[in-house]
C-alpha cells in the first residue's frame, strides 16, 4: 500500500476523495468497484448457494471470508504495483479509489430527485423517484410516506455511503475502505432474510452488522454535535431520545442514525411498510411534532452533511493525535 495507515497523508488524501466525490461524484464511464464486487458474489452464489441449510451456512461464511480478503488484497496489489512504477501514481490510486468508496453526492442527488417533483406536486414522479433508493412499495404512498422513505434512505445510508467508508479508510486506507464496501454489498445482495438467503446470507448480514458497529453509533453523534449550529434542529432531547428508540429498530446498526434524524427534524419514522403487498411493522421513532413534509428531505439532507462533516473532522483530529502521541 501506498499510504500509511492512521496518517496525515491519508487523512488529506480523503479529504480531496470527498472534494472529489462533491465535485464529479461517480460517473457513468468510469468503472466502480462495486460493480466488480457484485459480479464476483453473483458468480459465487451461483455455485455455492445449494445443499442442505448446514451446508449453505458453512458456505455463507466462505463466501464473506473470500469476497472480502479478495477485495482488500487486489486493492492492496494494485497500489502497491502502481506506487512501484511511481509514488505520486500510488498516490492518484489511493485517491480515486476512495472517492469510489464514498457516496456523498449520490445520495445528496438522490434524496433531492425526490424532494424537487414533490414540491413541485407531481406525487407520481415523486414516487418513481423514491422507488429507485427504497425497496418497499412505492406506488400508493402520499406526500408524507413519500417524505418518510427518503428521510429513513438518507439517515441509514449516510452510515453506509459515507462515515462507515470514512471511519475504515482513516484505519487502513483504500484496502480497508473496499474492503467495507465489498461487506456492505454482500449485505445487500446475500443478507436479506428471503428463503434463499436465509442460510447462505447469515454470515454477510453479521459481518455486514459488525463493521457498522461503531461508525453508526459514532454517526449520531455526530450528527447531533453539527445539529447544534442548524436553527431549525430540535436538539434538546435527542440524544435521550435516540438512545431509547434506535434499539426498537430491527437492525443493530440503522436505527441509530434514523432515530436521531427523526429527533433532530421533529418528525416520527417508522411505521408500516409495504413489500411486494406484504406489511412490515417498524418501530416508531421520533416525536410526530410536525407533519412530514417535502422540507423534512432538505432539511436531512442538510443533517447528513453535517454528520459527515463532524465526523470526517473529529476522525482525523483523533488520527492526529494518534500519531502524535506515538
Amino acid at each position: 500500500m501506498s499510504v500509511e495507515p492512521l496518517s496525515p497523508l491519508l487523512a488529506g488524501l480523503l479529504f480531496a476523495a470527498i472534494l472529489l466525490d462533491l465535485l464529479i461524484g461517480d460517473p457513468h464511464w468510469l468503472p466502480h468497484p462495486v460493480v466488480a464486487m457484485g459480479r464476483l458474489i453473483g458468480a459465487l452464489e451461483c455455485r455455492w448457494n445449494r445443499g442442505s441449510p448446514r451446508a449453505r451456512r458453512l458456505k455463507g461464511f466462505l463466501l464473506t471470508g473470500c469476497v472480502v480478503t479478495v477485495v482488500f488484497s487486489a486493492t492492496w496489489a494494485l497500489l502497491a504495483l502502481l506506487a512501484w512504477w511511481h509514488p505520486w501514481l500510488g498516490l492518484v490510486g489511493e485517491l480515486l479509489l476512495l472517492a469510489s468508496a464514498l457516496a456523498i453526492s449520490g445520495l445528496r442527488d438522490a434524496a433531492l430527485a425526490v424532494a424537487k417533483p414533490l414540491a413541485q406536486g407531481d406525487l407520481d414522479a415523486a414516487r418513481r423517484a423514491v422507488a429507485m433508493i427504497v425497496g418497499r412499495d412505492t406506488d400508493t404512498l402520499d406526500e408524507a410516506g413519500v417524505t418518510r422513505a427518503t428521510v429513513e434512505t438518507v439517515a441509514e445510508n449516510t452510515v453506509d455511503g459515507i462515515t462507515a467508508p470514512l471511519f475504515w479508510a482513516l484505519l487502513g486506507g483504500a484496502p480497508l475502505a473496499l474492503a467495507y464496501k465489498a461487506a456492505n454489498t454482500l449485505d445487500s445482495m446475500v443478507g436479506h432474510r428471503s428463503e434463499r438467503y436465509a442460510d447462505f446470507g447469515y454470515a454477510s448480514a453479521k459481518f455486514d452488522d459488525l463493521v457498522n458497529w461503531v461508525p453508526a453509533r459514532l454517526t449520531a453523534l455526530t450528527m447531533w454535535l453539527a445539529a447544534l449550529a442548524l436553527p431549525a434542529a430540535r436538539t434538546r432531547g435527542a440524544p435521550t431520545g435516540t438512545w431509547h428508540d434506535a434499539p426498537c429498530h430491527p437492525s443493530p446498526n440503522a436505527g441509530w442514525p434514523e432515530a436521531m434524524m427523526a429527533h433532530l427534524l421533529g418528525v416520527q419514522l417508522g411505521g408500516d411498510n409495504h413489500y411486494a403487498g406484504q406489511v412490515s411493522e417498524r418501530a416508531r421513532m421520533g416525536e410526530p411534532r410536525e407533519p412530514l413534509r417535502v422540507v423534512h428531505i432538505q432539511r436531512a439532507v442538510s443533517h447528513m452533511h453535517g454528520a459527515w462533516s463532524v465526523f470526517f473532522l473529529l476522525m482525523a483530529g483523533l488520527t492526529l493525535a494518534w500519531r502524535a502521541w506515538v
